[in-house]
């Protein structure tokens, strides 16, 4: 027997409009070209409703329009009917099979390294995943990609970003603003990520709802996080009973990452980081993954990669001194 299913793809990135055509003269061809599902266009989202795989092909075909208007800035009816009416890989074909997810002006996220196609398959293995690995290997934006994605195909309900706030000791009361305006300067490489994935009128209208929180470590503090995807970066900022707490938060439907750089410990003692022993205590554990990036996986200038390998190596040769 087929199940039946209904699933709500939300169009991001594209003005609906361009999509449906003048009077809705696309959408009503793509409906034609679909009779076993029963298709509901409200705005930017569409519901969908019929046999599972082809409410998939149906998704993947989408996705494939929205790419193709991305990238060209046009859709013609020549085009939905290569899409929609075409072999059933006509379309699929234009999507790219590695993107984790399009971000915004048709910007394909993708893993672009061992480790980080590493870490996109054990996250599908995995409710909580550890990525530790020097600055620029990806570690964190491919975390934010993921969790976008587990966002946008309804996976979860919130993303919630945390960070330590060391240089702010968690006592944030004596800054001025509120909870956000005292967290941004610590939080902005986790919103640069989110803003090359997210449109901004979208980000900031899903920050409104509480579909994207960010709150610091020092907060989470008796929370049950259900349906979420939470990311904590700059874990080696963490001391094993922050660490503690912060994944006994963890609730039904959750998924948990934590990143970090275990050479860039901010701690009064270095020694305090709990992250590596927290490692060492979970690794093996079912349900749990980590993955080690190096200085092979950076992807920022090619002058980072050689910076990270000189200090490498003035650390080998026993001076730690820096000024």
């Amino acid at each position: 027997m087929t199940e039946t299913v209904g699933k709500e793809i939300e169009i991001e990135g594209v003005d609906p409009r361009e999509l449906y055509g003048a009077q809705n003269v696309y959408l009503e061809r793509i409906k034609a070209l679909h009779p076993t599902l029963k298709i509901v266009a409200r705005g930017s989202s569409l519901k969908v409703l019929g046999p599972e795989a082809e409410t998939r092909r149906f998704a993947r075909r989408l996705e494939g329009l929205a790419a193709y208007y991305l990238k060209y800035g046009h859709i013609s009816a020549e085009v939905v009917d290569q899409c929609f009416a075409g072999s059933a890989l006509a379309c699929e074909e234009r999507v790219d099979k590695d993107a984790i997810v399009y971000g915004n002006n048709g910007n394909i996220i993708r893993a672009r390294t061992v480790n980080q196609q590493r870490m996109v398959d054990l996250y599908e293995k995995n409710d909580l995943l550890f990525a530790v690995g020097p600055a620029g290997s990806g570690k964190t934006y491919t975390a934010i990609a993921l969790a976008v994605r587990a966002l946008k195909e309804k996976q979860v309900r919130r993303i919630i970003l945390t960070r330590p706030a060391v240089e702010a000791g968690e006592k944030l009361g004596f800054l001025p603003g509120d909870m956000k305006e005292k967290l941004d300067p610590y939080l902005q490489p986790l919103y640069d990520a989110l803003n090359d994935m997210i449109p901004p009128a979208r980000l900031m209208k899903s920050m409104e709802e509480g579909s994207v929180q960010i709150a610091p470590l020092a907060y989470m503090r008796g929370r049950t996080l259900d349906n979420a995807f939470v990311i904590l970066d700059e874990a080696q900022n963490t001391t094993l009973p922050q660490i503690k707490m912060f994944l006994t938060r963890m609730g039904r439907n959750a998924r948990f990452i934590v990143t970090g750089d275990v050479t860039q410990i901010d701690l009064p003692r270095k020694s305090d980081s709990g992250l590596v022993r927290t490692m060492e205590l979970l690794r093996g554990v079912e349900g749990i993954g980590i993955v080690e990036f190096d200085k092979r996986d950076i992807v920022r200038h090619p002058l980072v990669k050689r910076i990270v390998e000189a200090f490498d190596k003035n650390t080998e040769n026993g001076n730690t001194q820096t000024t």
